[in-house]
């Protein structure tokens, strides 16, 4: 059932996304979405001053003369948005006075959902087709690529008011689904906490994953993953495993040990991004965002056309 507010939930998100999109994204993410694939035409005789590298080998045994491929660059890309939809999503603990502000968001989905509208608005205002993936530790929905404004607002219709049947996370099991469904090569954007206890598993599979595809990774945080406040015994609750502990947060060295986990857990999702050679930004929902991804996106699409 929809919430009395959905109308109003659905448009501020909206709202907001291409807000992002138009104002601060606007003509910047042409080197993102354009110019990386190239598609195969035909075959030619070589020519003196040709790219030997582009020689066919296979054509050049047959007709026992050199032939190179030749490509045509890819006009309309895929775009792929893997959206983490598991219960530590619905985590968010900024203040009404930085939301108000509107330097923060509520949630860790909630700060999903305008990231993924703002990145679909760019993808179809270049002529893009955008498709979505909510996944939990199944896959929860599936919504195949369009090129339409009216698709951006089912997209985030589908990401805000979808229930999730589970609350566990398993990035295998999303990336397994995209690379099986996928044949051409596309652009795939993974929001997530990555709060994945399978450990080495996904991060095997997001590698094989970004060879066959370009991922980038956006990954959400919220300020108490990494600084817990001072209010004395506090119950705390594992929201994909649902154990509760009790914790003295009054306790120096509790907050010091707490903290020193959340720094500990983000060097090493930094490692695994940059063994796996996936461009990675935290994004969280306490603090100003927008121009990040914009520079952060900026210059990944330079890396990508160079």
């Amino acid at each position: 059932m929809l919430p009395p507010d959905y109308l109003k939930r659905l448009r501020q998100v909206e709202v907001r996304s291409r807000l992002v999109s138009e104002q601060l994204m606007g003509g910047r993410l042409t080197s993102v979405f354009k110019g990386r694939g190239m598609d195969f035409a035909d075959v030619r005789e070589y020519v003196p001053g040709d790219d030997v590298r582009r020689i066919d080998w296979n054509v050049t045994a047959r007709l026992r003369k050199p032939f190179i491929k030749r490509h045509i660059e890819e006009r309309e890309l895929v775009v792929m948005l893997l959206v983490d939809v598991s219960a530590s999503g619905h985590f968010g603990t900024a203040g009404d006075e930085v939301i108000a502000s509107g330097d923060g968001i509520s949630t860790k989905r909630e700060l999903a959902a305008v990231i993924a509208g703002a990145l679909a608005f760019s993808a179809v205002r270049d002529g893009d087709r955008v498709g979505m993936l909510l996944f939990s530790d199944r896959i929860e929905r599936y919504v195949p690529p369009r090129k339409t404004r009216s698709h951006v607002t089912r997209l985030l219709h589908e990401l805000l008011f979808t229930p999730p049947q589970s609350t566990g996370t398993s990035l295998t099991t999303a990336l397994h689904f995209l690379n099986n469904l996928l044949q051409r090569r596309a652009l795939v954007f993974v929001l997530s906490d990555f709060h994945d206890a399978s450990g080495v598993d996904w991060q095997r599979t997001l590698a094989a994953t970004n060879q066959r595809h370009e991922v980038i990774a956006l990954r959400t945080v919220d300020q108490r993953e990494l600084v817990l406040p001072d209010v004395g015994l506090a119950l705390v609750q594992d929201a994909e495993t649902g154990e509760v502990m009790e914790i003295d947060t009054g306790d120096p060295e509790v907050r010091a040990a707490w903290g020193a986990l959340g720094e500990q857990r983000q060097r090493e999702l930094i490692a695994t991004f940059r063994r796996s050679r996936v461009p990675e930004l935290e994004v969280r929902t306490d603090q100003p965002w927008p121009q990040r991804l914009q520079k952060f996106l900026d210059y990944s699409g330079k890396r990508r056309v160079a």
